[in-house]
C-alpha cells in the first residue's frame, strides 16, 4: 500500500455463532496485512447482540487485502464495506 492511500475495512456479521468463525479465519490467514483489529457489538450482563462489527485498519501490499475484502465478501452472513482515504 502505497502511503499516499489508507485503507479500512468495516466487516458486518449477522448470527456471530454461525459465521464468526469464517470470518476468524480470513482474519488470521491476513493477519500480515491488518494493523489494527477493533470489534464491537451489544453485550451486557443479560444481553449479547447475535451481530457483530469488526474495523480493520489495513497495511502493506493491497494485493492481499483486496484478496482478503473479496473472500469475506463470499463468506454467507458478512457484509463488508470498504474506505479509502487518499492521502497528499
Amino acid at each position: 500500500m502505497t502511503e499516499a492511500r489508507h485503507i479500512v475495512l468495516g466487516i458486518h456479521i449477522t448470527d456471530r455463532v454461525r459465521h464468526a468463525h469464517a470470518v476468524q479465519d480470513l482474519l488470521t490467514q491476513y493477519g500480515c496485512s491488518i494493523k489494527t483489529r477493533i470489534g464491537l457489538h451489544s453485550v451486557s450482563e443479560s444481553f449479547c447482540s447475535p451481530n457483530g462489527l469488526v474495523l480493520l485498519e489495513m497495511a502493506g501490499d493491497e494485493k492481499p487485502i483486496f484478496e482478503l475484502l473479496a473472500r469475506l465478501e463470499a463468506v454467507e452472513g458478512v457484509d463488508v464495506r470498504k474506505m479509502v482515504f487518499e492521502h497528499d
